[in-house]
């Protein structure tokens, strides 16, 4: 969907073996500056959430465009300082924080905690005052609205575990701004990923503006409106919504209001700048039913067998055959190790190549070590030059933690 040169899957198979990822660093960069531009004429800030994909050079790669981060464990938050993000663009989100994590990120003097529930401003307000600091929060507030996405990764229900609804946020609100040892900032919603209606994130965000509106009146002023992430991308034939009109959306709720609008992207950056490369081992049928065999498995992308994920695949090979229907399947040990049930394919040999397509987002962070198998590579292409990010695990990575134990 991205290339605007042609990427050599052959020859970076032949230097870097398969499974591999592929990461177009220019295509992410294109769609960093033109959410960006979007909003421009408002304070703005976006953080790139470091769950889509948390490669280190894909990290620099945005954080060298002026990005921040969104961070959902304090792991995440030390590969963005490693990767250069200042500490006051980083923002820590994420509805199960130890009190490590929390005391670790206070002391970092990041941005701000997003806070998910009355227990949690507890614990951050009682490990401030330890520290003998002012913590700077905001709280996720629940609006209640259908993101209509896929179940698994809706957020913005009741039914959901994330944020807190409307009254419980403003009574947490209220209490932070008594405290000596919080400073609620920020307000977040974030309903849900792979949205591609923008109704309910206008709706969203009118709901969570009228409740800074409501907080004014009570003299607590707040200084970031974050909308969270969840843009959706194409990956088949969806129609997604355009940057300008998701902009406005926002920009029409806060009508009135002076707030700098965080927004924390991560599969609009990366899903369609990223390749899957895998390779076939063979076809084989049982019975009427097709199987094409390739290397890469389930562990390595695991969003088919997760959420029977489309992704299109693009098969490289010198076969003329005509198209039939095949299950494109890998040699982990479960039935639901499939990247493809029933997709049109040519006849294909052994060592073809076989691209999937929109795997930037959520593929090698999603990844384990199931069936001992290493995770693959990672290679990224910057103006047209190419450069090993990650190498791929051998035996020797996967025991290192065990091996010593072994006769104890």
């Amino acid at each position: 969907m991205f290339r605007i040169f042609m990427i050599n899957f052959k020859e970076l198979a032949s230097t870097y073996k398969t499974p591999l990822y592929i990461y177009d660093l220019d295509a992410m960069k294109a769609q960093y500056e033109q959410l960006k531009s979007a909003f421009k004429g408002r304070k703005s800030l976006l953080a790139f959430a470091i769950k889509s994909n948390s490669n280190l050079s894909v990290i620099k790669n945005f954080a060298d465009l002026g990005s921040g981060a969104d961070c959902v464990s304090i792991g995440e938050v030390r590969r963005a300082f490693l990767a250069g993000v200042p500490n006051y663009k980083i923002i820590f989100s994420g509805v199960g924080k130890s009190d490590d994590e929390i005391r670790e990120a206070i002391e970092r003097d990041i941005l701000y905690i997003n806070v998910e529930s009355e227990a949690e401003i507890g614990r951050v307000e009682l490990i401030a005052k330890e520290l003998g600091v002012q913590c700077r929060i905001s709280i996720r507030v629940n609006p209640n609205i259908d993101p209509k996405t896929h179940p698994y990764i809706s957020t913005g229900l009741h039914d959901n575990k994330f944020g807190v609804e409307i009254d419980a946020a403003k009574r947490m609100y209220i209490r932070a701004n008594n405290s000596e040892h919080l400073d609620p900032v920020g307000i977040h919603f974030h309903i849900g990923s792979q949205l591609t209606e923008l109704d309910p994130i206008y709706e969203s965000a009118v709901i969570v503006a009228d409740l800074v509106r409501s907080l004014q009146s009570i003299k607590i002023e707040l200084k970031f409106f974050d909308i969270g992430g969840g843009l959706g991308v194409r990956y088949k034939d969806e129609e997604t919504i355009k940057p300008y009109d998701y902009a406005q959306a926002i920009l029409t709720a806060l009508k009135g209001l002076d707030l700098t609008i965080v927004c924390e992207p991560g599969r609009f950056l990366t899903a369609n700048a990223g390749y899957f490369l895998t390779k076939v081992l063979y076809e084989k049928k049982n019975g009427a039913k097709r199987f094409v065999v390739v290397d890469g498995a389930m562990n390595d992308l695991l969003r088919p067998s997760l959420y029977k994920a489309y992704h299109r695949i693009e098969a490289l090979t010198q076969s003329q055959t005509e198209l039939s229907d095949a299950d494109v399947v890998g040699p982990v040990c479960e039935s639901g190790d499939f990247f493809a049930k029933n997709y049109p394919l040519p006849i294909l040999e052994h060592n073809d190549l076989l691209v999937i397509h929109s795997a930037g987002a959520y593929g090698f962070g999603m990844g384990s070590n199931y069936n001992t198998r290493g995770r693959s590579a990672e290679v990224a292409i910057s103006h047209g030059e190419v450069k090993l990010i990650r190498r791929r695990e051998e035996f020797e990575d996967l025991i290192a933690l065990e091996k010593e134990y072994l006769d104890n």
